[in-house]
């Protein structure tokens, strides 16, 4: 069967962990429904997600994302074709990215606008392989 993966960021708007609950809970019940797996990388200042499954799904995901309210400054980073999900069994993983990701700083001064596709599948390979 033929997915795509897509990857975005954006800056949160009135980010707290109660509106991240409720994001969680809603995309991972939306994303079982649809078919739709992947992992959002959260923190204060910075929301990075992987988006995979048919690609109708995903992009009417985005879609929906691209209006929500709580994202600001959204950017689609990366949009490929797969026949293998990287997150097959998780409707939505968090994870906060403490320590180990761009900093703050680094985004402020377009580490993201730099970075490459592969940077961006490195940074999800690490959030599969911590989850495991």
């Amino acid at each position: 069967m033929s997915f795509i993966q897509l990857v975005y960021s954006s800056r949160p708007f009135g980010f707290d962990t109660s509106m991240l609950g409720n994001i969680l809970m809603k995309s991972r019940l939306n994303n079982a429904k649809n078919g739709v797996t992947g992992a959002l990388i959260c923190r204060a200042d910075l929301y990075l997600q992987w988006l995979e499954g048919p690609l109708e799904a995903v992009e009417l995901t985005y879609s929906k994302i691209s209006k929500d309210d709580r994202h600001l400054e959204i950017v689609r980073r990366m949009t490929r074709p797969t026949t293998l999900r990287m997150f097959p069994q998780w409707s939505m993983r968090d994870d906060p990215a403490e320590g180990w990701l761009w900093s703050q700083n680094e985004i402020d001064q377009g580490a993201l606008d730099r970075a490459a596709a592969a940077e961006f599948v490195d940074v999800f390979e690490r959030v599969r392989d911590l989850a495991a």
